[in-house]
């Protein structure tokens, strides 16, 4: 009997302490990491103001606009199937004509003229400009060279961007990122570009995203070559921002490299606990953040890559080149997500958003505060910072217009902080094809009827051309 009740005593204890640590962990944790929800109902949205220096613009890339980009990892990848033999594309989708804007971009051009924005982020399309290696195509180069002369008469700023998601098959067949040694191709390509373009061209960026071309494509599967390793996903992450770093160095010492402004792209997605109580979603929320943010936010600041995870990833390397490279800091801003742990053995994690959040069309909610949050994070780097990509699929223009106050509201909000932000490109201009999800998803300010291609600016992106048009001398 005083065996039994020994027990029960030590047991008694060990749940009291065990759980006030597991509440004062979680309290800890609430308090460190807040998630910031404002009263929308007590905010003018529309009590924004911007400098006139303030650059605005709206972005695009080659692949999901241009047509024609059949040589590409992506072109190979929409023809194939998964483990189920389902395309990986959805309902087969492949990119085919796209946008036709390698055609159609006078067209386009004047677009972007009413909108009232001054820039213009577009990609350059690597397989087209070198279709086979060291092979540069002199048409393609042509092509860009027009582009750029129409956007100058037209008195738009060019942002170019080297690398965003696609890259020529032969470079994919080369292993493309998951080997350092491969870095020199696309160092390469990025030198002859720049060489042709720098006369027209002063901003750029090197590579867009390198986290979710990474975790996406050699972790979860789902982007080209389709991977499921997270040591390699973890190497492909560290050799693209080393690619960053390499690009970088190698444009700066080029001719007139030093009054380019050149930055990398990428993309701040927060990830929360569904339940701020439970610390097994705590401890997946916060890997899930190292792994997209944390690790590439700290490799740019100290030169140290670190990447581990128990038995399956333990990464850690020095490359001094890559500390405090570039010039400013491209952000792509969307949304948050809430982790939660399921019953669930094919799907033990998923993503989810709150109940009282709107909506999009796709896996994210709108989530403007996080827009301050990431430039806040950002900030931290100590660069010049411009949003390159931010915006919402929304194919029945229910939402756009409140997307676009909020998240500028957001940006006006940094910029009374004080933040160091230069300007902002949403995304898109047009409606394209959006990588696995083909044409279902809707983001452009204007919509496009794919089978006429027939461009019709939306309702509700008369928000952005608003704050556009309005914006103010008003210092800050």
């Amino acid at each position: 009997m005083g065996f039994l009740l020994l027990v029960l005593q030590v047991t008694f204890w060990v749940l009291v302490v065990g759980g006030a640590a597991w509440l004062a962990t979680c309290l800890w944790l609430h308090l460190r990491h807040p998630v910031p929800r404002w009263d929308w109902n007590t905010i003018d949205v529309d009590d924004v103001r911007f400098t006139d220096d303030f650059l605005w613009g709206v972005a695009s890339a080659a692949h999901q606009v241009e047509g024609g980009c059949d040589n590409n990892n992506w072109a190979w990848w929409e023809t194939q199937s998964d483990d189920q033999g389902m395309p990986r594309i959805a309902g087969g989708q492949v990119a085919g004509d796209a946008c036709d804007h390698w055609n159609r971009y006078p067209e386009d051009i004047r677009l972007i003229q009413q909108l009232g924005v001054s820039a213009y982020r577009f990609s350059i399309e690597w397989s087209k400009i070198e279709p086979r290696p060291g092979e540069f195509d002199a048409e393609a180069i042509a092509h860009y060279h027009a582009l750029l002369d129409a956007l100058a008469q037209a008195g738009i700023k060019p942002m170019i961007t080297l690398l965003h998601f696609s890259w020529p098959l032969w470079f994919e067949q080369l292993g493309a990122f998951e080997k350092a040694e491969n870095i020199r191709y696309f160092v390469r390509f990025s030198k002859r570009v720049f060489q042709e373009y720098r006369p027209q061209c002063k901003l750029w960026c090197t590579v867009n995203e390198p986290e979710v071309v990474s975790l996406i494509g050699y972790l979860i599967g789902m982007f080209p070559p389709g991977r499921r390793d997270l040591r390699v996903a973890a190497w492909v992450q560290r050799n693209l921002v080393l690619a960053h770093a390499q690009v970088y160095q190698a444009l700066k010492h080029m001719p007139g490299g030093g009054t380019a402004q050149i930055g990398l792209v990428k993309n701040i997605f927060q990830f929360e606990p569904w339940r701020r109580w439970f610390l097994p979603e705590w401890a997946v929320a916060r890997a899930a953040e190292w792994a997209h943010n944390g690790a590439i936010m700290r490799y740019l600041q100290t030169g140290h890559y670190r990447f581990r995870v128990p038995w399956l990833a333990w990464i850690t390397t020095f490359d001094p080149e890559v500390q405090g490279a570039g010039d400013f800091f491209g952000l792509n801003y969307y949304s948050h997500a809430h982790v939660r742990i399921q019953r669930d053995r094919s799907e033990p994690v998923k993503l989810v958003h709150l109940e009282d959040e709107i909506p999009t069309d796709f896996h994210y909610a709108m989530y403007p505060e996080g827009l301050l949050r990431a430039l806040r994070s950002a900030a931290a780097l100590g660069k010049p910072l411009y949003v390159t990509e931010n915006g919402a699929p929304d194919a029945t223009d229910g939402i756009r217009d409140t997307f676009i106050r909020r998240y500028l509201y957001a940006l006006h909000r940094a910029r009374i902080e004080g933040l160091d932000i230069r300007g902002y490109f949403y995304w898109s201009l047009m409606d394209n094809f959006e990588w696995v999800e083909g044409y279902n998803q809707r983001f452009g300010l204007v919509h496009v009827d794919f089978v006429t291609q027939k461009r019709t600016l939306r309702e509700g992106a008369k928000a952005f051309v608003n704050v556009v048009r309005n914006r103010s001398d008003a210092a800050y």
